[in-house]
């Protein structure tokens, strides 16, 4: 854009243009990379049961190779027990580390004379443009 005023009411208007031609590219995306990842989990599924069938954890192709593998994924039912368990265990390390933004901004706006040691953030602007 150059540096001539452009009325607000023009930029709004081009702003919600470009969110709604955004959104439709979008959503035609999400639709064909849904499509394609349905058809790689059928090929996976099929690969998955010809390295079952032969016995094999691997095999070589002309256009490459399949390795079977176990993957696994953790998770809890009961975040009190084992949030009890991490700290019986002095296990941390079991956890994430990130800071949840909307529970930090009520403690420190609840606490504001206590600051956590190395806290760090980063504030700024934004605009939200809202349809009429």
């Amino acid at each position: 854009m150059n540096d001539e005023t452009i009325p607000a009411d023009k930029l709004v208007r081009v702003f919600i243009k470009m969110r709604d031609r955004k959104q439709e590219l979008t959503h035609a995306y999400e639709s064909e990379v849904a499509n394609l990842d349905a058809q790689m989990d059928e090929v996976r599924s099929k690969l998955l049961e010809t390295c079952e069938t032969i016995g094999a954890n691997s095999l070589r192709t002309d256009f490459g190779t399949v390795v079977r593998t176990v993957k696994t994924r953790y998770w809890t039912s009961d975040w009190e027990q084992m949030h009890s368990f991490v700290k019986q265990n002095d296990a941390v390390d079991l956890l994430e580390r990130r800071i949840h933004q909307t529970n930090m901004k009520n403690y420190l706006e609840e606490h504001p004379d206590k600051l956590p040691p190395g806290l760090n953030s980063d504030s700024h602007y934004e605009v939200t443009v809202r349809r009429k």
